[in-house]
């Protein structure tokens, strides 16, 4: 088995065998388990370096592999996003306080498969304010997971985020998007978090990508730092984030990266 598996679709997103949803499973659930794991972690005073060690070591430890440790030159096991970082944000010595709200994103291969998840936590005390800004982020993904079924579109999956984020009176980040996976990390399609329904790519069984809108407070213009990873918001708002692996079923969805402990939410568990 390798990349080249199973047949393409015009839009050069690749269809895989029924056979192949028990590799994406495994390598899901591993993504989702450290990221339960991780949470005893996460308290005021820890430093984002730690967090990203315990999850290093835990890839080691499962004879798993990191995805990231090496990809385009980055060296962490973990993209940890604190506050106004919406994504990338790299992991170091600088120490979490109360209140801080942090995203972590983990992607692991697992027998040539791979998980790609992340979600939020909080160090310390959760504010209404931020309470908020978790809970939609999180009701979007899941808005738009409702959307992946076969003769859907993408278009459907995007403007059911977008209606729904922006109802709330918050934005939906625009410069980065959910991408096709599987034996490859990175592949079509461009999975929008925004958009007109019944626009884009029709979904079919086998696809598999992941969805994970990025939400402001304010608004949505992102700008990278000098370090060429860190995306930050521009107006310095609060920013939040959840991703789930996903595959188009017969009639549905297939969610690759649920959690094992049924901590996806922070104020879950």
């Amino acid at each position: 088995m390798n990349e080249a598996r199973g047949r393409l679709t015009r839009e050069g997103i690749r269809i895989y065998d029924a056979s192949d949803y028990d590799g994406m499973h495994k390598a899901g659930r591993l993504a989702a388990q450290l990221l339960d794991e991780v949470a005893e972690h996460v308290f005021p005073g820890q430093t984002t370096g730690a967090i990203d060690d315990f999850i290093r070591n835990r890839i080691e430890e499962e004879n798993a592999i990191s995805a990231t440790i090496g990809y385009k030159g980055y060296q962490h096991a973990t993209c940890i996003s604190v506050n106004h970082v919406v994504c990338h944000g790299i992991p170091g010595d600088k120490k979490l306080k109360d209140g801080d709200i942090l995203n972590i994103d983990v992607t692991v291969i697992v027998d040539g498969w791979y998980g790609d998840t992340s979600r939020m936590y909080v160090a310390g005390k959760l504010s209404r304010k931020t309470e908020r800004l978790i809970q939609v982020t999180h009701d979007a993904l899941m808005l738009g997971i409702e959307m992946v079924k076969p003769g859907n579109t993408f278009g459907d999956i995007g403007n059911a985020i977008q209606t729904y984020v922006e109802a709330q009176r918050m934005s939906v980040v625009r410069d980065f998007c959910g991408h096709g996976l599987g034996r490859v990390f990175h592949a079509p399609p461009n999975v929008l978090h925004y958009g007109r329904a019944g626009t884009g790519a029709v979904l079919e069984e086998g696809m598999f990508f992941t969805i994970e809108p990025m939400v402001n407070l304010g608004r949505p213009e992102t700008k990278v730092l000098a370090d060429d990873w860190t995306a930050v918001t521009r107006d310095k708002s609060l920013s939040a984030q959840f991703e789930h692996s996903v595959g188009v079923t017969a009639d549905g969805v297939d969610i690759f990266t649920l959690s094992p402990a049924g901590k996806f939410h922070p104020t879950y568990g």
